[in-house]
C-alpha cells in the first residue's frame, strides 16, 4: 500500500469506537463547549479573557466573539461553535443564548439514550416539539409601531443591557437606529433590503470619548488628498468614480526595449505622457470637482488636475468606492474613455479633508438622500473601541430584525418559560414513545430562565419554581413573567420594557434543536488520516 494512502483511524485510543461511546463524547464536548458560555448570559454577565493565536488579548462577554477564538479538535464541539456564528449572521443576536439552548436539549435526551430509545423516536418527538414551539412564539408575539422611536429604542436597549455599552445605552441605541434606518431601501414591489455588511460601515478612531460616537450619513475615508495644493474642502462637488489606474501602463517582466540613441527614451516619455494627458482629458472635459480611483494616480495626472482645479484621492478600497457611489449617485467607470454625464455624481453636499489625531480624514456627507452610513466612534484604545464595535454591530442586527419584522416577545426567559409551559400541557396529549423526549425539551427550554437567575447570585430552585407556578396558574396573563437579570426576582417584561425580537427567537429555537436532532443521527466518529500519522 502507498504509505500516504488514507485509511480510516479511529478517533480515540481504543481501536473500535462504538455507537455508545460516539454518542458520550458528544454529550460531553457540547456540554463542555456551553459550560464555558453560560456565565456570559444576562445583564450580570462575567468577561472572558482570550489569548488569541496572534497574542493580542481580547475582553468580552459577546458569545460569537468568545467561541470565534476558542481552539477545540472534536468535532461535535465544532459544530456547536459553527452555531454561534450562523445564529450571527442570520439574526446577529442571540449568539449565547443558542449554544447554551442546543447543549440543554442535547443534554436532555442523554438519558433517553442510556433507556436505549432508538434516536429515531426522539427526533420525530423534538420536531414536533418545535413546530409547537414556533406556534407558541407566534401567538404570545406582539406588534410594534415602528413609527413610534421609543418603542423601537426599548427593544434595542433590551439587547444591549447585557453589553459593555449599556452605560451609554440611549446613545448607542439612537446611533444603531440611525444607521438601520438610514441603508432601509423600500422597493416599489414592496421588497425591503437592509445592507448593513455593505453600506453601514463603523470607523473606529482611538481617542476623544465614547459620547463623541455619532452616524455620518455620508462616507468617512482615511485618505488626505494627493497634491498638497488640490482643495481640501468644496460644496457639492460633482463626484466621478473609477476603478482603473490614471498613470501609464507598466510593460509586463519579459518586455524588452532597445534603446540605441537619447531620442528613443525621449519619445517613450513622450508616449507614456500622451497617453497619461489622454485619460486625464477624458476626466476634465465633464467638469469634475472630485475624482476618487481605486488604482494610483501618477505625478503627471496630479499636475493635470491641480491645473484645472480638480481634487483627487486615490487607492480607495472597492467597499468605500461602493459606499460613495451609493451616497452620490455616480456610476463606478472602469475605462475613462466611457465616461458619460449620468456617470457624474451630483448628490453629495460636502466634500471636507478634517485632521482627527494625528490623521487626515476625508469626510463626504450633507447627501439629499444617503442609502450608506458610517459610524464614527471614539474611544480610550483599541480594545475598547472593538468591544464597542462587537457590541453596537449587536444592536444595529437587532434594530434591522425590528425593521424587517416589526414583532415582539417578551425578554429575561419569559418567553422560554411560556413555551416550556405550553409544551407541558401539550406532552399529555402525545402518545407513544414520543411524550417522554417531549416533555424533556419542553423541561430543556427553562435551562435560559434557570442560567439568569443563576448569573445574578439568585436562590435558583427558588426563583424557578416561582416562576413556573406563576406561568402554571394563568399562562395566557402571566407569560410576559420572566427573570429580572439584575435582582434575581419575578417581574412583568412588559413594565421591565425588556423585549426580544420575534425573529431572533424563532431562529434561535430552530437552530438550536434542527443542530441536537443532527447530532442524534451521529452513531461514529472517525477521522480519515494518512498511515504515517
Amino acid at each position: 500500500m502507498n504509505m500516504n494512502t488514507p485509511v480510516f483511524v479511529l478517533n480515540t485510543n481504543a481501536k473500535r469506537e462504538n455507537q455508545k461511546e460516539a454518542q458520550q463524547g458528544i454529550f460531553l464536548a457540547v456540554k463542555a463547549v456551553a459550560s464555558i458560555i453560560k456565565t456570559c448570559l444576562g445583564p450580570k454577565a462575567m468577561l472572558k479573557m482570550i489569548l488569541d493565536p496572534m497574542g493580542t488579548t481580547v475582553v468580552t462577554n459577546d458569545g460569537n466573539a468568545i467561541l470565534r477564538e476558542i481552539d477545540v479538535t472534536h468535532p461535535a464541539a465544532k459544530s456547536i461553535i459553527e452555531l454561534s456564528r450562523a445564529q450571527d449572521e442570520n439574526v446577529g443576536d442571540g449568539t449565547t443564548t443558542v449554544v447554551i439552548l442546543a447543549a440543554e436539549v442535547l443534554s436532555s435526551s442523554e438519558i433517553f439514550i442510556e433507556k436505549k430509545i432508538h434516536p429515531h423516536y426522539i427526533i420525530k418527538a423534538f420536531r414536533m416539539a418545535l413546530d409547537d414551539a414556533i406556534q407558541v412564539v407566534d401567538q404570545y408575539s406582539i406588534k410594534v409601531d415602528l413609527k413610534n422611536r421609543v418603542e423601537v429604542l426599548n427593544v434595542i436597549q433590551s439587547s444591549i443591557g447585557t453589553k459593555f455599552i449599556s452605560k451609554w445605552g440611549d446613545l448607542m441605541c439612537n446611533l444603531a437606529l440611525d444607521a438601520v434606518q438610514t441603508v432601509h431601501i423600500q422597493e416599489a414591489d414592496g421588497r425591503t433590503e437592509i445592507d448593513l455588511k455593505r453600506y453601514a460601515r463603523i470607523e473606529k478612531i482611538p481617542g476623544g470619548d465614547i459620547t463623541d460616537c455619532r452616524v455620518i450619513k455620508g462616507v468617512i475615508l482615511n485618505k488626505d488628498v494627493t497634491h498638497p495644493k488640490m482643495r481640501r474642502m468644496i460644496k457639492n462637488p460633482r463626484i466621478i468614480l473609477l476603478d482603473c489606474a490614471l498613470e501609464y501602463k507598466k510593460g509586463e517582466s519579459d518586455t524588452m526595449v532597445d534603446i540605441t540613441n537619447e531620442d528613443d527614451f525621449t519619445q517613450l516619455l513622450k508616449i507614456e505622457e500622451e497617453y497619461v494627458q489622454r485619460i486625464c482629458n477624458d476626466i476634465i472635459k465633464l467638469k469634475p470637482d472630485l475624482v476618487l480611483t481605486e488604482k494610483g494616480v501618477s505625478d503627471l495626472a496630479q499636475h493635470f488636475f491641480v491645473k484645472k482645479g480638480i481634487t483627487c484621492l486615490r487607492r480607495l478600497k472597492k467597499t468605500d468606492n461602493n459606499r460613495i457611489a451609493r451616497i452620490s449617485g455616480a456610476t463606478i467607470v472602469s475605462r475613462t474613455d466611457e465616461l458619460q454625464e449620468s456617470d457624474v455624481g451630483t448628490e453629495c453636499g460636502l466634500y471636507e479633508v478634517r485632521k482627527i489625531g494625528d490623521e487626515y480624514f476625508s469626510f463626504l456627507e450633507e447627501c439629499k438622500n444617503p442609502k450608506a452610513c458610517t459610524v464614527l466612534i471614539r474611544g480610550a484604545s483599541k480594545d475598547i473601541l472593538n468591544e464597542i464595535e462587537r457590541n453596537l454591530t449587536d444592536a444595529m442586527n437587532v434594530a434591522r430584525n425590528i425593521v424587517l419584522d416589526p414583532r415582539l416577545v417578551p425578554g429575561g426567559g419569559a418567553i422560554e418559560m411560556a413555551i416550556s409551559q405550553a409544551l407541558s400541557e401539550k406532552s399529555k396529549s402525545v402518545e407513544g414513545l414520543y411524550q417522554l423526549p417531549y416533555r424533556a425539551l419542553a423541561q430543556s427550554l427553562e435551562i435560559i430562565p434557570k442560567i439568569l437567575a443563576q448569573n445574578c447570585g439568585a436562590n435558583t430552585i427558588k426563583v424557578l419554581t416561582e416562576l413556573r407556578a406563576k406561568h402554571a396558574t394563568n399562562p395566557q396573563e402571566n407569560y410576559t413573567y420572566g427573570i429580572d437579570g439584575d435582582k434575581g426576582t419575578i417581574v412583568d417584561m412588559k413594565q421591565l420594557g425588556i423585549w426580544d425580537a420575534h425573529a431572533v427567537k424563532v431562529q434561535t429555537l430552530k437552530t438550536a434543536i434542527e443542530s441536537s436532532v443532527s447530532m442524534l443521527r451521529v452513531d461514529l466518529i472517525a477521522s480519515a488520516q494518512s498511515k504515517k500519522q
